[in-house]
């Protein structure tokens, strides 16, 4: 594809797109210049009609992101304009894949740290293998972590659960990131790529159109209630009814066959 560069790999798959982070050397850190790449990757996946889900992924099988690549902290973060320009730089990539309207899974196979785990809490579903370990370092390097990827965290793992994960800067096993709520599924190591096409694949299935609401409305109901923005949530509902879709997942359940949904 078009947004494809050596480190960030975009490819497309019948309906899904495949966003592969490839810096293995360096257990896919993400250097600036990756980060840079992510929100135009998206931008082209978002604007392909044939694709449903996006997933993102690690090269190789020893690491999803094992954070920002410190080795290049010299050069792009060395003072307060550059930590400024970086910051910008990894908020506006998250956010392009937390603003998305089509459903992006994070497939985790081996280490996911730091950065790694903000991506990772940007996507709507994570799936990780057994052999996968989690952590957020940030106590033992002195950098501060700022409010956007905090909450991304919180509001999948709790309050408290956020504070041990960031007071301790220990990893986590897949098993407890399970049980706090940080992935949705563990899986065998040599099933996690297979399984998480599958699951991919039924999600591409469903109606694009019921799926972009229910997300619409979840991302409005995580805000301050103050801020919420319903009435789009309620459009979004509207639509699904009046949708050609709508249409067919009648006709089909009546005929006992599966759907086949356009998203119109």
């Amino acid at each position: 594809m078009k947004t494809s560069t050596e480190k960030m790999i975009a490819e497309k798959d019948g309906m899904i797109g495949w966003m592969t982070f490839n810096n293995e050397a360096r257990r896919n850190a993400l250097s600036l210049d990756m980060y840079q790449a992510v929100p135009e990757i998206m931008a082209e996946f978002e604007a392909d009609g044939e694709i449903r889900v996006i997933i993102l992924r690690g090269a190789g099988n020893k690491a999803f992101i094992s954070g920002a690549d410190i080795s290049t902290f010299e050069k792009n973060r060395s003072s307060a304009e550059d930590a400024a320009n970086w910051n910008a730089t990894t908020s506006k990539a998250g956010n392009s894949v937390s603003d998305a309207l089509k459903p992006t899974i994070a497939m985790i196979d081996g280490f996911c740290m730091g950065g790694g785990v903000t991506m990772a809490m940007s996507c709507d579903l994570r799936i990780a293998s057994e052999k996968s370990r989690f952590a957020v370092p940030a106590a033992k390097l002195g950098v501060g972590y700022g409010a956007g990827g905090l909450m991304k965290l919180m509001l999948a793992v709790n309050p408290s659960s956020a504070k041990e994960i960031f007071f301790t800067a220990r990893q986590f096993s897949a098993e407890e990131a399970l049980g706090m709520g940080w992935i949705n599924r563990v899986v065998p190591d040599e099933q996690l790529e297979g399984y998480v096409r599958e699951y991919a694949q039924t999600i591409a299935a469903n109606a694009p159109l019921t799926i972009r609401a229910v997300k619409e409305t979840v991302r409005e109901l995580s805000k301050d209630p103050a801020e919420r923005e319903l009435e789009r949530s309620e459009a979004l509902v509207t639509a699904c009814f009046s949708s050609e879709d709508y249409v067919e997942g009648r006709r089909a359940f009546m005929e006992k066959r599966p759907p086949e949904f356009k998203g119109k």
